[in-house]
């Protein structure tokens, strides 16, 4: 009891500082603005839909059935609501706690997985939440994090323990089971591998391969029973053609000939230095890689039967997106922090090379600081033009400085190279948020647009949009119905006459004098902007018609400088 006591006790203490300072950077940066449209407010518009009408069991949006998605993101977010109430506040915070989960769970993996080098488990967290990438993207409320959560959580119940080698085998199907509610079946993909090529990473997987491989498919089909607990009654509550949706065409159409982000084989290659940014830069981390020699710690061996073989499989699947493997970034941070630990045991010149150091981006980070303390004279003098110079200048120069102190921060030599790396990769993504939310956020904040429809839609007025929807005004604007799809043409036409007081919402690139003339309100949006229309104006527009002078001016939002210029 005592020793048990004092294993956990230990356990505690190994979380500082590294958890608490990734929450407190996390909290900042996801409360820092609201919910990023398309990615967030679709989430947040499915969770909603779901709610409002009491689709517990087949998510919906825009007035349909959603075939893409499996529910569990959304019960869980509508667990918060049902104790707090309806908000944006709770589906952020469980981003959060995700994002712990996952970092506590790599830490637990590679304390496992390499007893004899505890420095690892000490290490691997930091590298993960170092990650610029990966810390930005967890800032969405998607479902990728939650899936790295059901995929360390199953390979966890592979790995051994004191006092047991057998893999927990239930547990092991749990998690698979909520993996596959998470984000379908590429949970599968992502732990079938370390599963599969277990003998040659695990002792006991070795001496028992049948146990390994029959247990493991129990486990596999107890995790595919769960799904389909939920999918054969969603199929039959969702219709003919969601069901065709979610049993066939849905995976395959992303594997084979992919209908959205289909790419290249080689797609991944040239993104994965950014994908692992700060720590494709650490110079220590290439030589620590390139240098492993057999044999390999089993924790090593872990890492590569993971990462290699499912990346390889993501450059075939025709589909690919830089999130999808995300779950793939905890085994990067294993294989990095197992790879410098050998360094540091096998080959201690080079691991105490100071040439080997952070010093390039050390550099890098104050060359960084001096463009951003410079930038304001280069836009000045249109050196440099475009939407992001311009906007960001405002604000660089008070950010110059924190990168210049990371850059000094990287230049200091001694014990702790990794720790100030991952801080100040940390530390430096947070800032970059923070000077996105203080100039580029009014390009991306709806909010005015969909509080306008959200009024339209509570006296009942129709809405259609010209374009495909996304859900990005349903949650923010509450809204209870639907948008219709419009086109131009005959559809917009027969839209505004059978609803005369409807509203229309378009995306276009440019502005007229017309839009700010008959407008009811106008917004910029990422490159583009938002224009909502009366129904009726906008028909009598395109049909080459004179529309009555409106009531009220056009309500033009958040336009900064560079987009002022764009409407001279």
């Amino acid at each position: 009891m005592v020793s048990s006591s004092y294993s956990r006790s230990e356990h505690l203490r190994s979380l500082w500082p590294w958890l608490p300072l990734w929450a407190l950077a996390a909290l900042l940066a996801i409360f820092s603005h609201g919910p990023m449209p398309l990615y967030s407010t679709r989430t947040l518009a499915v969770a909603w839909e779901m709610w409002n009408h009491h689709y517990w069991l087949v998510p919906h949006i825009n007035g349909a059935p959603y075939s893409e998605k499996v529910p569990l993101l959304f019960w869980l977010i509508h667990a918060g609501w049902f104790v707090f109430g309806v908000n944006d506040i709770w589906p952020r915070v469980l981003e959060v706690i995700f994002g712990g989960t996952q970092l506590v769970l790599v830490s637990l993996l590679a304390r496992r997985l390499f007893p004899n080098r505890p420095w690892v488990a000490k290490a691997a967290p930091w590298i993960l939440l170092a990650l610029g990438y990966a810390f930005l993207f967890g800032l969405q409320i998607m479902y990728e994090v939650l899936l790295a959560v059901c995929v360390l959580a199953a390979l966890l119940c592979l790995t051994p323990k004191a006092g047991r080698a057998e893999p927990r085998w239930l547990l092991f199907g749990l998690c698979i089971g909520a993996g596959l509610l998470t984000k379908g079946p590429v949970m599968l993909l992502h732990i079938a591998f370390p599963w599969l090529l277990g003998p040659l990473w695990n002792d006991w997987a070795r001496d028992h391969r049948a146990r390994w491989y029959g247990r493991g498919v129990l486990s596999v089909l107890l995790g595919g029973a769960l799904l389909l607990a939920w999918a054969l009654p969603a199929g039959f509550s969702g219709g003919e053609a969601y069901r065709q949706r979610l049993f066939f065409t849905q995976t395959a159409g992303r594997v084979v000939n992919a209908f959205d982000h289909a790419r290249p084989f080689w797609w991944y290659v040239p993104i994965i230095p950014a994908l692992l940014f700060p720590f494709s830069g650490w110079p220590r981390a290439w030589v620590a890689l390139c240098t492993l020699r057999r044999p390999l710690d089993s924790g090593l061996r872990f890492a590569l039967c993971w990462v290699l073989p499912v990346m390889l499989v993501f450059s075939f699947i025709s589909g690919k997106q830089m999130y999808y493997p995300l779950p793939e970034f905890a085994g990067g941070a294993l294989l990095i922090a197992g790879a410098v630990a050998a360094l540091r045991d096998q080959r201690p010149a080079l691991a105490n090379n100071p040439w080997l150091g952070t010093w390039p981006l050390g550099v890098g980070g104050i060359l960084f600081g001096i463009f951003l303390f410079v930038l304001p004279v280069l836009v000045s003098h249109n050196d440099l033009h475009g939407e992001w110079f311009d906007s960001t200048q405002r604000y660089s120069r008070f950010f110059s400085v924190v990168f210049v102190l990371l850059g000094a921060l990287l230049l200091l030599r001694g014990r702790g190279e990794m720790r100030r790396l991952a801080f100040a990769g940390l530390v430096g993504t947070l800032a970059l948020n923070t000077l996105f939310t203080l100039t580029m956020w009014q390009n991306f904040d709806l909010q005015p647009s969909a509080q306008l429809l959200g009024a339209a839609d509570a006296e009942h007025r129709a809405i259609g949009i010209l374009g495909n929807y996304e859900g990005q005004f349903h949650f923010a604007g509450r809204l209870t119905g639907s948008l219709e799809r419009l086109y131009e043409g005959p559809s917009l036409q027969t839209f505004a006459h059978e609803h005369p007081d409807a509203l229309v919402v378009e995306h276009p690139d440019k502005l007229t004098n017309n839009t700010l003339r008959y407008a009811l309100l106008v917004q910029p949006f990422r490159s583009g902007w938002v224009v909502i229309w009366p129904a009726a104006t906008l028909a009598d527009l395109r049909a080459g018609r004179v529309p009555p002078e409106p009531a009220h001016p056009t309500r033009v939002y958040q336009v900064d400088e560079w987009r002022f210029r764009a409407l001279q």
